[in-house]
């Protein structure tokens, strides 16, 4: 589901890649797409299909055609955008960032305004900004009831793992409140949607980075069961959840031992693990 993460402060995982994929959410197509004028439709669908050379071509041309200079301007600077993340050329960042400046957010259709701020969020992270990004991304989660379940999911996600990477940052005394900020709302946000792939890896995560290794282990198991309730679909919250604890959780808590213990440590709690696991296939 998420198979482009933002992940916690520890490791790479198969979910980063490095993370804004998370973010690449559909540019939504107004009610009456066949109004729009062409070249904007074509950009839109090159977008959508992560054709991104494609849509910056179309959106271009849409730019110039009366009435879809800001829609189609906002398309362009989100396709510049994923052209950055998959090539790294620091043209396109720049262009995004010009693009979006140049947008009347005023002549933009609701869900185009919705688009907009997401663009501004993925522009901040990108410029590493990821303090500032979250805050832009916040309102979205908190108030936003255009975002699909899987929209809000990814939102969710790439919110907390711009809070992850502002917490690396900061000094270590710093790191347990916005560590806690991630802890409260991944506990709202399962009290609301308990299969949550996004809430139930960060509530683990996010705990392991204040510290709580126990309740961080706990979150995970917790997660894992709940994944149970996804059927098919919960082969890449296990395998998260499973990463996060066989490569940071075990390996943490058995430096809390004495050194000449923390071996049979690791290996102790990786059986620990596995007999949980399965009890609950």
């Amino acid at each position: 589901m998420l198979n482009q993460r933002l992940r916690s402060t520890c490791y790479d995982s198969p979910m980063r890649a490095p993370f804004l994929a998370a973010l690449a959410l559909l540019l939504a197509t107004t009610p009456a797409w066949a109004a729009e004028v062409p070249p904007l439709t074509r950009a839109r669908a090159a977008y959508n299909a992560g054709k991104y050379d494609e849509a910056v071509t179309a959106a271009t041309e849409a730019r110039k055609v009366k009435g879809s200079a800001d829609s189609a301007s906002l398309v362009l600077a989100r396709s510049l955008l994923e052209r950055f993340r998959l090539a790294a050329s620091p043209d396109d960042l720049t262009a995004a960032r010009e693009v979006l400046r140049s947008i009347d957010r005023s002549r933009l259709t609701p869900r185009d305004q919705l688009d907009f701020v997401i663009g501004l969020g993925q522009t901040l992270f990108l410029d590493e900004a990821f303090g500032a990004a979250a805050e832009v991304l916040l309102p979205v989660l908190d108030g936003q009831p255009a975002l699909s379940s899987s929209e809000r999911s990814r939102l969710l996600d790439w919110w907390a793992g711009a809070l992850d990477r502002e917490a690396q940052s900061r000094l270590p005394e710093r790191r347990g409140a916005i560590y806690g900020r991630v802890v409260d709302a991944m506990e709202r946000e399962l009290g609301l949607n308990p299969t949550s792939h996004a809430a139930n890896y960060w509530l683990a995560a996010a705990l392991r980075g204040e510290g709580d290794l126990e309740r961080a282990w706990d979150a995970a198991a917790a997660g894992w069961v709940r994944a149970g309730l996804l059927g098919e679909g919960a082969g890449p919250l296990k395998s998260d959840l499973d990463r996060l604890v066989r490569e940071v959780l075990v390996i943490e808590r058995s430096r809390q031992r004495p050194r000449r213990e923390q071996p049979d440590a690791v290996t102790a709690l990786r059986a620990e693990w596995d007999r949980f696991k399965s009890r609950w296939p």
